[in-house]
């Protein structure tokens, strides 16, 4: 799978998806890098979010990649404040109606070390916490550093929700 925290907007990225066989993941980020968490801003995060990935997944089957080989992310952390994040992650479900598979990735992002206090590196409840939290609403992969403990805890979660 590609993962594109541009969502193919460069031409060239979206010509090499084309042409091979590989599954995509397209992402909404407000702003670079550099700058993107200085001030974000939103009228409606969840609207806005929606919206961007609905228009780049039409995009990409225009280009002709087939349906199947696309999944999204709403891109916590990139471009969003704590609150923002929250609300996408309280609203996970709702993306659900882009009719694509979900990717989230919230392992380790500063939104939890905002909520808990903890440093990078003590994430790790926190992280898994998120992660079940996702797949509850709708995500269908989870990106995360600690494969083990969240695999044991969507073990738990999967024998439960049978």
């Amino acid at each position: 799978m590609i993962n594109d925290i541009n969502a193919l907007q460069q031409p060239e990225a979206l010509a090499a998806v084309v042409a091979s066989d590989a599954a995509v993941c397209l992402m909404h980020k407000q702003g670079q890098p550099q700058t993107m968490q200085l001030e974000p801003q939103y009228e409606d995060v969840l609207s806005d979010v929606i919206a961007f990935l609905r228009t780049r997944v039409a995009a990409v089957e225009a280009a002709g990649v087939a349906h199947n080989r696309i999944v999204v992310d709403p891109g916590f952390g990139f471009g969003k404040t704590l609150e923002h994040n929250l609300t996408l992650l309280r609203n996970l479900h709702k993306l659900s109606a882009l009719g694509v598979p979900l990717l989230a990735g919230l392992s380790r992002k500063s939104m939890l070390g905002a909520i808990t206090g903890e440093a990078v590196d003590k994430r790790l409840s926190a992280s898994v916490a998120a992660a079940l939290l996702a797949v509850q609403r709708g995500a269908s992969i989870v990106r995360v550093h600690d494969v083990r403990a969240t695999c044991d805890a969507l073990k738990i979660w999967n024998a439960v929700n049978v």
